[in-house]
């Protein structure tokens, strides 16, 4: 096991690496957009409601199906090492609130307090949205490149991604697996992982948005995703979401017909901060990696779950594989060990196809709803 558990432990040292710089850049910067998106008015305050509503519904649907079938329970896998930072768990929702706002602001990144960090980054973010002069346009800018600097070097960690996941499964399972039965367990436990991940985009993307479709603009949703199928298929196949939104932005206008005014504005900020199936995985992944530890994270601990998955999808990249580092920032606001990936990385790129697919059908329908409520006749070819 030595020989290769190595390899998981850099993999991890460069993740915790990365999360206190990229939450910095990418909620501040996503923020910012928001701000930005502000200004439009009515069509940027409908916008801004619909996705943050949608990826509310998604992630407490997520946190109700890991509760209720608890994948991670009975598994048995053992884990015997202490888990540190769980200071969260005797404190009262109203603490953690007032423990959020930080009194030290490089003490909060030296220390990498994630819900202070994210306050921060929110508070950053908001505030570049009331500069009016030069500078202020500048320092938007320099954030939105140093998310992008960000980025890179994510995409560069993330090259390593299978050499590192191969580290982490191998000392897992050989330290955690003495046996076959022990083995077939941990497997099992991660088929229900699987299952509950799916049953949750299937719910979201199959009864809540069509719902949406048909209740508040009498659209028929299977005729929107005869017209969405193309974007779908391609978001599937490359599991980037924003490498789909040339096809997404053609399909809602020529198919949809939804006008340029409303798909110009509303696909590319829902390609930044509408990550609907990023938040539903977020929460399951950050609970089953609990239940695996036999913690357990009372109604506090999952609303910082929550709130956590909300403003780190804000900023999550369309791309293959960014639902992992996010998942990592949420285990460390709630306090569990950056280990627990180990459980979840073999089936990441799957669930990474699912994910973007869902993300993009909530981006198509909150165009078309959006375009409907602008009064806007849509018809589709």
């Amino acid at each position: 096991m030595g020989h290769v558990a190595w390899l998981g432990d850099v993999f991890l040292r460069a993740l915790r690496m990365l999360i206190v710089p990229l939450v910095v850049t990418s909620v501040a910067s996503g923020v910012a957009s928001i701000g930005g998106g502000l200004d439009l008015g009515r069509i940027g305050l409908k916008t801004i409601g619909y996705y943050g509503a949608t990826s509310f519904l998604a992630a407490c649907l997520g946190l109700l199906l890991v509760n209720v079938l608890r994948p991670g329970v009975g598994a048995e896998l053992g884990f015997s090492e202490g888990v540190g930072g769980l200071e969260l768990a005797p404190e009262s929702f109203g603490s953690t609130l007032v423990g959020a706002v930080p009194d030290n602001l490089f003490a909060a990144l030296a220390s990498n307090n994630m819900l202070q960090v994210i306050f921060l980054a929110f508070l950053f973010g908001y505030s570049m949205t009331r500069l009016t002069s030069e500078n202020g346009r500048l320092i938007v800018k320099a954030t939105s490149g140093a998310f992008e600097l960000m980025m890179q070097v994510t995409l560069l960690v993330m090259r390593f991604a299978p050499l590192g996941i191969f580290g982490l499964m191998a000392s897992v399972v050989a330290r955690e697996a003495s046996d076959l039965a022990s083995l077939g367990q941990l497997v099992s436990r991660l088929g229900l992982f699987v299952l509950v991940v799916l049953l949750g985009l299937a719910f979201h993307a199959g009864v809540t948005l069509p719902l949406l479709l048909k209740l508040l603009a009498g659209i028929d949703p299977r005729k929107h995703a005869r017209a969405m199928a193309t974007p779908l298929l391609t978001a599937f196949s490359t599991a980037s979401s924003s490498a789909t939104l040339p096809l997404t932005i053609e399909a809602v206008e020529k198919k949809a017909g939804v006008s340029n005014r409303i798909s110009s504005f509303v696909l590319p900020l829902g390609a930044t901060i509408n990550m609907d199936a990023t938040a539903l995985y977020e929460c399951v992944a950050a609970l089953f990696i609990a239940q695996a530890y036999g913690i357990e994270l009372g109604l506090a601990q999952q609303a910082i779950v929550i709130a956590t998955a909300l403003l780190v999808s804000v900023g999550a990249a369309g791309i293959p594989m960014a639902g992992l580092v996010m998942v990592s920032m949420i285990l460390a606001a709630v306090g569990l060990p950056l280990e627990g990936i180990g459980l979840v990385l073999g089936v990441e790129t799957f669930l990474g196809m699912c994910r973007a697919a869902v993300n993009i059908w909530g981006d198509s329908c909150g165009a078309v709803l959006i375009a409907h409520s602008e009064g806007e006749q849509l018809s589709y070819s």
